[in-house]
């Protein structure tokens, strides 16, 4: 059974909005506070509880599965590795990446070869000053030494292109395990070992990771009600089932309005370290009366 995203779709969320606006004088008037009771908490703010993000976990290279190390429930940690696919060839491409960047050989043989026409040279200099030798014999060993230079830069540039060439091949590798991008718990789990995973954003995704340790409380409100929601404030949260209100604080205030219900979106932060909330719930947001204008 595939599990319910929590995620509002801008249809479900058009929806919602709608629900709300032909519900809100009910509610509104349950909001209204009578004489005594006018310094009693106003609730009927209708708000849902969601995970702080949701992500569907994709591989971006085709492969075959070979270990999933999560499933549903699971909490996993940033950058812990949650799928591995089939990956001897990659794994063989390092091994050779690394030989052929350990090699020191040809570098060895060019620079002892620099070394030796450069001590060449210095006894042609010297016998070409005392006349023993030709000029054109101390050119020709002019000449050896700036191609032994040149062999020598050629060795280094090659030493330096093989360790880019190991640094790909082990990047290559590591794009064949798939990592957690964040602190949350596996939602649902869509694929096997043994399964093709499948890179591109149309494909089945691996798994289905949520971040809960901080949620979302999606609130839509009506427009003379948004000056009491200023972002960085804390208004109270009452959970379904709650016995008592938690905290949460304003994140965001939308500027534009639902032209349909004339609601405005709030989001709020709730604080889920210990995981005492369900991300998925219903809540309400319990506002202070306003107190009553004093009569003429």
């Amino acid at each position: 059974m595939t599990m319910p995203s929590f995620d509002l779709h801008r249809t479900a969320r058009a929806a919602w909005l709608l629900l709300l606006a032909a519900a809100w004088p009910a509610w509104a008037g349950q909001g209204q506070p009578a004489a005594a009771g006018a310094g009693a908490p106003v609730r009927g703010i209708d708000c849902l509880i969601e995970p702080r993000q949701v992500v569907e976990l994709r591989s971006p290279v085709e492969g075959i599965i070979e270990r999933v190390l999560a499933d549903r429930g699971s909490a996993v940690r940033k950058g812990q590795v949650l799928v591995e696919l089939e990956s001897s060839v990659e794994r063989s491409n390092v091994q050779v990446a690394r030989q052929r960047a350990g090699m020191q050989g040809r570098l060895e043989q060019a620079q002892k070869r620099v070394e030796f026409a450069g001590r060449k040279l210095e006894r042609a200099e010297q016998l070409l000053a005392q006349n023993f030798l030709s000029s054109q014999a101390r050119d020709e060993a002019h000449t050896e030494k700036q191609l032994a230079d040149a062999e020598l830069r050629d060795a280094q540039e090659n030493q330096v292109l093989a360790r880019l060439e190991l640094r790909r091949a082990e990047d290559q590798l590591a794009l064949r395990s798939i990592r957690s991008p964040f602190d949350g718990h596996v939602v649902d789990r869509l694929l096997n070992p043994g399964d093709l995973a499948e890179a591109g954003t149309g494909r089945k995704p691996l798994l289905k990771l949520a971040q809960i340790d901080t949620l979302r409380v999606e609130a839509v409100v009506p427009q003379d009600m948004r000056g009491r929601f200023k972002a960085g404030a804390t208004v109270l949260v009452r959970p379904e089932g709650a016995l008592q209100p938690v905290a949460a604080t304003v994140v965001v205030v939308d500027k534009v309005m639902d032209a349909a219900s004339g609601l405005l979106g709030v989001r709020l932060e709730l604080n889920n370290a210990r995981g005492q909330w369900t991300a998925g719930a219903r809540c309400s947001v319990e506002l202070p009366a306003r107190a009553a204008a004093p009569q003429p």
